[in-house]
Parts: structure tokens; C-alpha cells; sequence
């Protein structure tokens, strides 16, 4: 398993039917690739969603199967269609499924004759790509053997302000589901009932309705459900967005963990 681009983390309890995915928290580079990218840059790749993995370390002490990326979205970005067909068609500029730019427009090639050609970018989404997504199809198999019901949930943070995807500060969490088209509306509900106890600023569908990951897997016609959930790292971090903040980060982490255990409740009920 050392060789995969993921990490599994197997619930500590009784399992339920739930898998938390983290796809941009990886910082890793494949080694036959990593020469040709700009090596400062990739010291701290600035698009990394710093952390989540510690913010939602209670998961598996609730019996939820967790699963994480390891290399950089700058490898690949396994959020993003794998024909690269644009998620969003309002102006935004969204990193490429293989990007060449950071967020703000910087390259993070050491050269543009380094940059991924059509053959490569075939290569690491065979090498690097598909494997999360296949992984992730297993965990949810092997779930529905024992409930109807099962619930995938995206993490994801972003800097509070990025004018190259909107000129505004993003609100502090973002609920995603394509418009209510990957979960049932119980599950929907329940979530941002859950997330609205906190008194943060939480909003629907708007500015993020879910990426790729969530739209693929969110089939609740087959009662597999899937949520995406963005936050602004200042929640849990310090003022340069790099660094983690304990003691901001635990009634963060308090209110997903609370979440999480509404959820399962739900599901539960579902699955009767």
C-alpha cells in the first residue's frame, strides 16, 4: 500500500456507513516528476488545504473510514473532471485538472517546457487519479453490504480571499451538493442544521456546489449520498493561512465532530 497516491485510516470502532475524503491535503511529489517543478514553490505548495487531516482526526473514533490524498494537487488535482470540462461556467478561473498556475496566477513549472503534456497528463491520471476514485468505490461497495445508506463527505478549506475565483471574501463554510442533486434533502438538512449551530456564516450551494468528487460519487437515486464541505482556513489557522491554530481549531473541530454524529444519526434512521 506505501506505493498508492492515498492513505486509508480505518475507523478505531464499529464502522458506519460513512467515508470522509480529503483530496487536496497531500504535499507530496512522485519522485520522477519532482525535479521539474519550481523547487521553492514546492517547499509549501500554496494550494494545499492545510491540516484537515488533524482538524477531522476525531472521524475515526466515530467509525468513519477516511481516506486522504498524498501528493500535491499540483501533481494532480483529483477534484476536477478527468476530460477537464469546467465545473463552473461563470468567469472563475479554476486551476486545471493538471495544473501549471497556483491559485493566483504564479507557474509552479521550473520551466514551460516542463509543463505536463497530453501523454503525461494521460499517464498521471492513470497512475494518480483513478486510484483515489477507485479506492473510494471500494470503501462504499464494502459499506453497502451492511447499509443501504451511505454518505460521502468532501473537506476542503481555502484561503479567505482569492479575487481570481471572486472579488469578495468567501463566507466561512460552504455546504455543496450541485444544487441538491447529490444527497437525499433529510441529509441535506440535517448538515446544515448541524453547521448553523455554530453561529459561523455558513452558506448553500454558493459560492462552491461541490466538485468533481462529489458530483461523481453522489448518487442518492442508488442511496449513496455525498456533501462538500469549504471553509476559510483563518477558522482554524493563523493570519498567514499556513500555519495551524490549536486552540481556534477545536470548536471548529467540535462542531464537525457534532456534525458528523447528527449524520450518522440520520443515517441510522435511514437505514432501518
Amino acid at each position: 500500500m506505501d506505493n498508492q497516491p492515498f492513505v486509508v485510516i480505518k475507523p478505531k470502532v464499529v464502522k458506519v456507513p460513512f467515508v470522509l475524503s480529503i483530496p487536496h491535503c497531500g504535499v507530496e511529489f512522485p519522485k520522477e516528476i519532482k525535479s521539474l517543478y519550481n523547487q521553492e514553490l514546492i517547499k509549501q505548495p500554496d494550494d494545499t488545504d492545510w491540516f484537515l487531516q488533524d482538524l477531522y482526526n476525531f472521524a475515526s473514533e466515530l467509525g468513519v473510514t477516511i481516506i486522504h490524498a498524498k501528493y500535491s494537487r499540483w501533481v494532480i488535482d483529483l477534484n476536477r473532471d478527468p476530460e477537464s470540462k469546467p465545473l463552473y461556467n461563470d468567469g472563475r478561473i479554476i486551476t486545471a485538472l493538471t495544473p501549471t498556475t497556483d491559485f493566483l496566477g504564479n507557474s509552479i513549472y521550473a520551466s514551460q517546457t516542463n509543463q505536463p503534456d497530453s501523454r503525461e497528463v494521460d499517464r498521471r491520471i492513470k497512475e494518480y487519479y483513478w486510484p483515489y476514485y477507485r479506492k473510494i468505490e471500494e470503501i462504499i461497495e464494502d459499506l453497502k453490504k451492511d447499509s443501504e445508506h451511505v454518505l460521502f463527505w468532501d473537506a476542503h478549506s481555502i484561503r479567505s480571499f482569492v479575487p481570481t475565483i471572486q472579488k469578495e471574501k468567501f463566507p466561512e463554510m460552504i455546504l455543496g451538493n450541485n444544487d441538491e442533486k447529490t444527497a437525499d434533502p433529510i441529509i441535506i438538512e440535517k448538515a446544515l442544521l448541524q453547521l448553523k449551530t455554530s453561529g459561523f456564516q455558513v452558506n448553500h450551494n454558493t459560492p462552491f456546489k461541490g466538485g468533481h468528487l462529489t458530483r461523481f460519487f453522489g448518487k442518492p437515486e442508488n442511496k449513496v449520498h455525498a456533501l462538500q464541505l469549504e471553509m476559510v482556513k483563518l477558522l482554524y489557522m493563523l493570519e498567514d493561512e499556513l500555519t495551524y491554530d490549536t486552540s481556534k481549531s477545536i470548536p471548529v473541530s467540535s462542531l464537525l465532530k457534532r456534525t458528523f454524529e447528527g449524520l450518522i444519526q440520520t443515517l441510522k434512521e435511514l437505514n432501518k
